[in-house]
């Protein structure tokens, strides 16, 4: 959208079309108390010119290290080249659901052969197209949990990631559903006995998140027996989506709706977003699913074609039965997501999942030489907290001696810090990181 500046004598005929005096009368609606009574402060008119070199020198001040070894919800790994290539096409390049859908059969196209990729992926029966990220996503599941079950309760579990926790607080803060905490074991587990006694109450849904914040892999088989012993749906959400590489299918499980982030699928860290949500359900299920639902069919001329099958928000169907008001969609963020599968392949996807569990693990093999200790015991997959004896600020003077971005700490545990390894670190940034941290 082009900036056209308007004259004095613009604004003058514009405010006086309208029949008020000044630019603020627009907003006299707003309580005089949380209005700005003085000037923003901001910076003198520059050039072009200074403009561009202004750019470039930000550009340069915020370049970030590759030597990463965080993760926390936001995980660094190789981007095809493919991807850029592709995305650009003229006939998929919006991120933007058509009003008149079957005229954009390259976007319908993408996002039906996205839908059927991702439920190949986890075993899925139904998968929409899209959400915003993986944290809105779980909140909605947890609102389609409550309209199935007609319960206004849901277990959360502590190792939960404080981010998610907090995107779900204010989802559901206007509904009045109430949340129950489950809390953990030594091993960063759900504490399943625990849960027992907590699901004796009516409960609508259970939220497991696999690997949880801590990075920890939940025991999904237990699990889903005893949620369903109970009644309750079975949520589970994903962020390390490169985890089902060699982890079995969530819907193998008994998994009633699943909430996945696809950063992990071809998208950079980007500073945290725009990422891609995923949501997916059983065929039971699918007029509760917000978002959209492409299918495919022929023409009157008996061609393949594709069409949007379902739109339940309140612009498309009756507004009482509304599932959710969300409009827009990532569609080109799951467009990414798609050609990093088609790109990498079933075996590929395996082969990169394979190669971060076992850097992980061979990182950990290299703290554990030089005497520090997880923070539990459970199994990863390609993230973990370990304890060091110094605090935050020490840590992070330490690995910016050597360009080395990682070490989140873990909330409640003192000088525990969760650590990422992916297939972007190489063996001897490893040794670059054990060094650092023992030096001092």
């Amino acid at each position: 959208m082009k900036y056209i500046p308007l004259t004095e004598e613009d604004k003058r005929k514009m405010l006086e079309e309208m029949g008020i005096s000044s630019i603020s009368s627009l907003f006299s609606d707003i309580p005089e108390e949380i209005l700005l009574k003085r000037n923003l402060n901001l910076p003198p008119a520059l050039s072009e010119k200074e403009i561009n070199s202004l750019i470039k020198k930000t550009f340069k001040d915020n370049d970030f290290p590759e030597r990463i070894f965080a993760g926390g919800g936001a995980y660094f790994h190789f981007i095809p080249a493919t991807i850029n290539y592709l995305l650009e096409r003229g006939e998929i390049y919006t991120s933007y659901t058509p009003y008149q859908p079957e005229l954009s059969q390259g976007l319908l196209q993408a996002m039906f052969e996205f839908q059927s990729v991702m439920s190949d992926l986890t075993h899925a029966d139904i998968t929409n197209a899209s959400m915003y990220d993986g944290a809105s996503a779980l909140a909605e599941a947890i609102l389609m949990g409550e309209r199935i079950k007609k319960k206004e309760k849901v277990v959360l579990p502590k190792n939960l990631n404080p981010q998610y926790r907090e995107v779900i607080e204010t989802y559901l803060k206007p509904r009045n559903i109430e949340v129950v905490e489950v809390g953990f074991t030594k091993e960063g587990r759900i504490d399943i006995e625990k849960l027992k006694s907590i699901l004796k109450e009516e409960v609508s849904s259970v939220v497991v998140q696999s690997p949880n914040y801590f990075g920890v892999i939940e025991d999904l088989y237990k699990l889903g027996e005893v949620i369903k012993n109970s009644g309750a749906l079975f949520i589970l959400s994903i962020i390390e989506a490169l985890s089902l590489g060699i982890i079995k299918p969530p819907f193998d499980f008994g998994v009633d709706i699943l909430a996945m982030e696809g950063q992990s699928f071809g998208m950079p860290l980007s500073f945290g977003g725009p990422y891609l949500g995923i949501l997916q359900t059983k065929k039971e299920y699918v007029r509760q699913i917000p978002g959209r639902i492409v299918g495919e069919t022929v023409d009157r001329n008996g061609k393949r074609c594709f069409v949007m099958t379902l739109r339940p928000r309140e612009q498309d169907i009756r507004r009482e039965k509304a599932t959710s008001n969300i409009c827009s969609n990532h569609a080109l963020k799951a467009l990414v997501a798609l050609v990093y599968l088609a790109t990498v392949g079933p075996n590929g996807l395996k082969k990169i999942a394979e190669i971060n569990y076992k850097k992980a693990h061979y990182l950990v093999k290299r703290f554990e030489d030089e005497g520090f200790k997880l923070t539990f015991s459970g199994p990863f997959f390609n993230e973990f907290a370990v304890n060091l004896p110094f605090d935050e600020n020490e840590l992070r003077g330490k690995l910016s001696l050597v360009d080395i971005y990682g070490g989140i700490p873990l909330k409640g545990y003192k000088n525990s810090f969760l650590f990422t390894a992916t297939e972007m670190n190489s063996l001897e940034d490893m040794e670059l990181l054990i060094c650092a941290i023992l030096e001092g």
